[in-house]
């Protein structure tokens, strides 16, 4: 079990795409998180179950809100959290296929001059799942934040085309240098947009990188490409119909659910950071004095919010259908 220090840290630490820690048993030497029905990414990308395939839409969602949780451990205040084994086996869905990092037992904590390039700290035997883990961290046992942006870059690679780890990086390089990348996209997740498909390509060979001084910068440079795909990927979701769309997420569309509520909204408003929240919540979360965005942590621009006409249509059409 992880030492006293972290789990009364990652006790307090909660965000919408991170499991939440519930308690630890020291005669068992267990932690105890929130129940994820929906299980791991690994099992959906399988189908493990019979479970039914991840659209490339939901893919898109998973991908931010692993961004998200990532940007928000790294910059978390007075002491950065590296989680240092992500991978697909520890990115739990909730009941709506809501995407949670979880897996901490190996999280390092990171005081603020401690962020960047600079190592954080090392081990003679560094610890993570071999194929996600940063080359750099096996060669020198230095984890920064960066380590965990290598590992980003496999799960999001292995969002766009379904594959195992292992041969993945030069599967897609070579794909992506002959234009033939379509070619190795998870058709179960149906028809990929070609350009979104390629940039979310690129961006993942980019965060795995061998040399970590070459990989993006997760807020400044991973984000600013995820945020514009977000609601085109909302919209392509409200136009499927509503019907199949319960059946295949399990009762409840995960984009009908507010971030900070985790419940169903009635009047989804549009923040400055472009996710949807319940107007009471958000309302709520700047009037407390916040100046930075639920989800991700960065600064928000401005406090204006605006009304998500269409989300709110396709809620009551939603929440009328599923009455009758």
């Amino acid at each position: 079990m992880m030492p006293p220090l972290q789990i009364e840290i990652l006790s307090r630490v909660r965000h919408p795409n991170l499991v939440t820690l519930i308690g630890a048993c020291k005669d068992a030497q267990a932690l105890v998180y929130e129940y994820m029905p929906n299980g791991s990414l690994d099992d959906r990308l399988a189908c493990k179950d019979n479970s039914k395939p991840l659209n490339w839409q939901l893919r898109t969602r998973i991908i931010s809100h692993v961004c998200s949780a990532l940007i928000f451990l790294h910059s978390n205040k007075p002491h950065s959290i590296v989680h240092s084994d992500l991978k697909a086996s520890n990115i739990l869905l909730d009941g709506n296929n809501v995407a949670k990092l979880s897996g901490f037992g190996v999280c390092r904590m990171v005081t603020d001059e401690f962020r960047d390039t600079t190592t954080l700290y090392r081990h003679t035997h560094p610890k993570g799942s071999f194929v996600y883990i940063d080359p750099e961290y096996v060669m020198t046992g230095d984890l920064t934040p960066l380590s965990d942006v290598y590992s980003f870059g496999i799960v999001l690679l292995r969002l766009l085309t379904g594959r195992p780890g292992f041969g993945l990086l030069r599967d897609v390089q070579r794909a992506v240098e002959k234009g033939c990348l379509g070619a190795i996209l998870d058709s179960s997740a149906g028809g990929w947009p070609a350009m979104q498909a390629e940039q979310l390509a690129r961006v993942g060979l980019k965060c795995c990188e061998i040399r970590r001084k070459n990989r993006p910068d997760l807020q400044k440079e991973v984000w600013t490409v995820l945020e514009p795909m977000l609601k085109p990927a909302s919209i392509m979701l409200c136009s499927l119909s509503f019907k199949s769309v319960s059946e295949d997420l399990g009762g409840v569309p995960p984009y009908f659910i507010c971030p900070i509520l985790q419940d169903v909204m009635r009047e989804p408003l549009i923040a400055a950071d472009g996710f949807t929240y319940e107007a009471e919540a958000i309302r709520e979360w700047i009037d407390s004095g916040h100046h930075t965005s639920p989800m991700t942590n960065l600064e928000l621009l401005h406090r204006d919010l605006l009304p998500n006409h269409a989300l709110r249509s396709a809620i009551q059409e939603w929440l009328q259908t599923d009455a009758q």
